[in-house]
């Protein structure tokens, strides 16, 4: 059988960003081979696609992501990522499983062992997905844009989960829009360059970056109602080369979550309004451009499927060990699969820390951050529970 820790510690040892998970799709592909499943690679991509047949039954979908992040993992860890990459801006940056993604894939190998050695036990096909670029929130069009369903067939029902710092063994869930959808823009202020010494000569553009950064924040204070949910976030302004050149452009990198389509329209016209209006005052020679990139719709998680799912899941694991009613403003693309199929989705969050592990106080890193890593066990083994009680819900 696979030794699930090695391969969790090879993965984590070894991350690769978005759209270039050539090793870590190989490494996948490997494992599933001895199973029995047909396997595909390079779908949408980077994807990897393993098809396991057990005679007559409906066709289920697990899915896990497997790309990490340009973030410099400082846990300390043995087996920590010392890996660098080119980004897409032709820039060198670290690179680290800083989301959990490593342990995704490898609690699904584990699940797709499971199933594939108990197959006297269930009848059907079992679909796994290993999806790239989840970072990117383009990965899962790019396997339903490749003919993920007309090449492997229409499965009956999405099933995924996601690691996070909650206490490990346990499983939290949420019935209805579960994760925010995202919008990403790059705004570009443009000025007119000139002498540090001689402000009046120029239109300064970092001048009117600071402006439109403070105005940001006020959208969601002051244009929506409390009892919607809305982030915006201004996660990169770059401008210049010197202290002494006022430059001719600013870049403002601006995100922004929310859960409902009118929200997001709402949120994503007050940037460009508010950025046009101080690029006017400022006496900008020409009006702003938008860049918008990075969609990535809500995520719902279906509510009758969730029920089921989750009764499954309380006789297993037993009630006290859900956490029901869980939404987050972080956002997730594995909806796009079920929405294209027409299928639910059902998505659940899957505890990754040992609180008897750590003193009483210490801190607890989130997802993203450079101290991030979910411990082992016994997230590995509840991580891969899930995936297969989950798995023989759907099953015949």
């Amino acid at each position: 059988m696979t030794d699930l820790h090695e391969l969790y510690r090879d993965l984590h040892s070894n991350p690769e960003l978005s759209l270039h998970e050539f090793r870590t799709a190989g490494v996948l592909a490997d494992a599933l081979r001895p199973l029995g499943f047909d396997v595909t690679t390079e779908v949408g991509g980077t994807g990897v696609v393993g098809v396991l047949r057990n005679g007559d039954g409906p066709i289920v979908m697990l899915r896990a992501d497997i790309d990490a992040l340009p973030v410099e993992e400082k846990t300390g860890l043995p087996y920590a990522s010392t890996v660098r990459a080119t980004n897409a801006d032709g820039e060198d940056v670290p690179v680290a499983h800083a989301c959990g993604h490593d342990m995704h894939a490898t609690c699904l190998i584990g699940a797709a062992e499971r199933l594939a050695r108990t197959r006297e036990e269930w009848a059907g096909t079992l679909l796994v997905v290993f999806q790239p670029a989840e970072e990117l929130g383009s990965g899962a069009r790019a396997m339903v844009a490749d003919g993920l369903f007309e090449r492997f067939g229409k499965p009956e029902v999405v099933l995924a989960q996601h690691v996070s710092p909650l206490p490990a063994g346990m499983i939290a869930y949420g019935s209805g829009p579960l994760m925010a959808a995202s919008d990403s823009v790059r705004v570009t202020l443009f000025g007119r360059g000139g002498h540090g010494s001689a402000p009046e000569t120029a239109v300064d553009p970092v001048l009117m970056a600071a402006h439109v950064v403070v105005r940001l924040q006020g959208i969601v204070a002051r244009e929506i109602a409390p009892s919607e949910r809305a982030v915006v976030t201004v996660g990169r302004l770059q401008a210049g080369t010197k202290e002494n050149v006022i430059p001719e452009t600013a870049e403002i990198g601006v995100n922004i979550r929310s859960f409902n389509e009118h929200i997001g329209g709402i949120v994503r016209a007050a940037v460009e309004r508010i950025a046009r209006a101080e690029a006017a005052a400022s006496g900008a020679p020409r009006e702003p451009e938008f860049d918008w990139y990075d969609g990535t719709p809500v995520l719902v998680s279906d509510p009758d499927a969730t029920t089921t799912t989750m009764a499954a899941f309380a006789e297993h694991f037993g009630k006290h060990n859900l956490i029901p009613g869980a939404v987050v403003n972080a956002s997730e693309d594995v909806g796009v699969f079920g929405t294209a199929a027409g299928i639910p989705t059902v998505f659940w969050f899957l505890g990754g820390t040992d609180f008897s592990t750590r003193e009483p106080g210490q801190p607890v890193a989130m997802n993203h951050s450079p101290e991030y890593a979910p411990d082992i066990e016994p997230t590995l083994t509840t991580g891969v529970d899930a995936l297969v009680v989950a798995a023989r819900t759907w099953l015949g």
